[in-house]
Order: structure tokens, then C-alpha cells, then sequence
């Protein structure tokens, strides 16, 4: 068996591995990781050996961690990364270079329109008739984009959202609320199947599916890593949100919105909670909690999208794909009988 995990800004760590009677056997773990000193290596190897397979990654760590010598320097990877290594062998996850990745970056549509595609795009990878994909939106109109669980009075002032012409609609993913405007934000998706995040808890995944996220703002000249659960930040400020949904289908869908610019007042006239973590400091404060990428890198937005779009084809491969028909009209149903009505968009009050 053989698994492997890209610790997100750290490097490469590889298992390979048997499993016999249930238990971890001969295990080599591998990568171009820092380990001193050199026996450290074997101790990792022999803390591994006759485990039970069924073990989470955190419980591995435990006993890697409990088997290292005295003194043990780990640089670029860690016990959590070898455990989730492991797992991944054990459970035959598949690599990014093992599928076909698919690129759909098509013109502005309705928001509700987004909802539903989102989820028939996953339903479909993870029926296996659509090669993985990542999807780049562009906004018909500003809207307010709420979590599954989120309740709707809570989080939006309608009157605010009357009145600036913002559409709210509620997601598939749990999460946080968005606001976003056209022009004003980068939206992705990415519909991959489980297979790729086998072996990793959401927490994990989160930054996984985004590590090549941070190599494309690096390459802008950001600075930018994780913050747990789901945000993406720099050293001036939050860049970016992302939330998740795993599928009874077999697919994992993972979408982030990213701020290139906001109008900060605006965001506080609609978004309810915006106010409650804001108050008493100012609409300042607001634009200093989400730091807009035009301003970290002063490049049009369009220009950022393709060079992202760029370095993912450099890291994974990526070829030109389209919505089909077929996908239209499921996701067009799906908007006149679920996205854009009041009962789902209100189904926590």
C-alpha cells in the first residue's frame, strides 16, 4: 500500500506499507523532509510496525511521537503528517496526478445558478461521469451566500440587502456568510472524488485542498498560510474563507471566496454579524479585517485568476472543459425547485 500527504507549507511525506491479520506491517516512510538525527528515521518505522490498521492519524502520531529518540528534530514534516500518511495508504487514497483535472471558467451567473451547480458539478464526479474539476465563478449580481446552518434573520439585515439590490442565497456547505460583489471577489470550486481526501478529517483536508491556493499567492509575492479552521490570511490581513461538503456520492466539494476588493460600508448595511464582531470600532475595522488582493498585489483581478489558474496547470495538469447541457438543466431545475425559493433559502429562519 502506498499514500501520500503534502504537508501544507512543509514537504513530502510517503508511507508504504502491508496490512496483515489487521495489523500495520514492514512500513517505509519516506520524503524529502529534514530528520535528525539519522536513527530517527528507523524509530518512526519500528513505532509504526504491528499497529492496528484501523488506528486514526492522531493515534498514530501519539505512538510515532512516543517512539522518537531524545532530542528528535523534525523540520517539514511532523508525527501528525506521518500518521496521515499512513492512513492514506491504508485507505488507497488517490494523488492529485492521478486524475484528469478539468478547468470550467465560464461568464457571470445568477448566484442561485451557483448554488446549483456546485452541487450537481460534485454529484457528478462523484458518479464518475465528469473528470475532477475546478471551477471559477463570475457574478451576474452582488449577493450574500449564507451556510447551510446559518439562520437567515440572524446573519442578514433584508432591508440592507433590499436596498443595496443584494440577492441572499444559502449554500450546501456549512460555514460562514459571504458577501460578495462582481468584480469584487474570487470564487473557486473544487469537485474532486473522496479518494483524494481519504485518510484526512475535515480539518486536514481543508488546508490540503488549498495548498496549491498558497503556492499561486506566493508567486503573486503574498505571503499567505492557513488559520484553522478555513481561513486563509496573510501577515495584513484575512484574504480569504473556504467551506466544504462531502457527498453520499462519493465526491468531496471544496469552494473558497477571496476578497480582491469590498466596499466595507456596504458589507456592514447587509450582514448582520459583520456589525456584532465590528461593533464600536469603526467601519476602519472592517476594512482591515479582510484585506483585499488588489491591494497586496496590484494586479487586476483578471490577471490573478489566470496566473492561479496558471499555477495549478503547472502543478497538477489542467484542460479546458465547459458546463454541458445536461449539467444546465439539472442545476436550472434544481434552482426552480430548490436554490431560489423561499423555503430553502429561509430553512433556518
Amino acid at each position: 500500500m502506498h499514500g501520500e500527504y503534502k504537508v501544507p507549507g512543509g514537504k513530502l511525506v510517503v508511507a508504504d506499507l502491508e496490512v496483515a491479520d489487521g495489523l500495520l506491517r514492514s512500513p517505509r516512510i519516506s520524503g524529502d523532509f529534514f530528520l535528525e538525527p539519522d536513527e530517527a528515521l528507523e524509530a518512526v518505522n519500528a513505532a509504526l510496525d504491528g499497529l492496528p490498521a484501523a488506528l486514526e492519524a492522531h493515534d498514530i502520531a501519539a505512538r510515532v511521537e512516543r517512539g522518537l529518540p531524545r532530542g528528535t528534530v523534525m523540520l517539514g514534516v511532523s508525527a501528525e503528517a506521518v500518521g496521515i500518511a499512513v492512513r492514506r495508504a491504508v485507505a488507497h487514497a488517490s494523488d492529485w496526478h492521478d486524475h484528469p483535472w478539468r478547468l470550467v471558467h465560464e461568464g457571470p451567473q445568477d448566484p442561485a445558478l451557483h448554488m446549483a451547480l456546485d452541487q450537481v458539478l460534485a454529484e457528478e464526479v462523484g458518479a464518475g461521469r465528469r473528470p475532477p474539476t475546478l471551477r471559477v465563478w463570475e457574478w451576474a449580481s452582488p449577493a450574500v451566500i449564507i451556510g447551510s446552518f446559518q439562520s437567515l434573520r440572524d446573519e442578514v439585515d433584508a432591508a440592507g440587502a433590499a436596498r443595496h439590490g443584494v440577492r441572499v442565497v444559502r449554500r450546501i456547505s456549512g460555514g460562514g456568510a459571504m458577501f460578495v460583489e462582481p468584480g469584487n471577489t474570487i470564487t473557486y470550486s473544487l469537485y474532486a472524488p473522496a479518494s483524494l481526501v481519504a485518510g484526512m478529517s475535515f480539518a486536514e483536508s481543508y488546508a490540503f485542498l488549498d495548498d496549491w491556493v498558497l503556492g499561486a499567492l506566493g508567486d503573486l509575492g503574498v505571503r499567505a498560510w492557513y488559520r484553522p479552521l478555513n481561513d486563509i490570511t496573510s501577515d495584513q490581513g484575512k484574504i480569504g474563507g473556504a467551506a466544504q461538503k462531502r457527498l453520499a456520492a462519493g465526491a468531496v466539494l471544496h469552494h473558497v471566496t477571496m476578497a480582491y476588493d469590498i466596499d466595507a460600508a456596504k458589507m456592514l448595511e447587509v450582514l448582520r454579524i459583520g456589525r456584532e464582531k465590528l461593533s464600536g470600532k469603526g467601519i476602519a475595522s472592517a476594512a482591515k479585517r479582510v484585506d483585499p488582493l488588489r491591494r497586496q498585489t496590484g494586479l487586476p483581478r483578471e490577471e490573478i485568476i489566470e496566473r492561479m489558474i496558471g499555477h495549478f496547470r503547472g502543478r497538477y495538469g489542467l484542460s479546458g472543459d465547459a458546463v454541458t447541457g445536461a449539467e444546465l438543466r439539472a442545476a436550472e431545475k434544481l434552482v426552480a425547485e430548490k436554490f431560489g425559493t423561499p423555503e430553502w433559502t429561509a430553512r433556518v429562519p
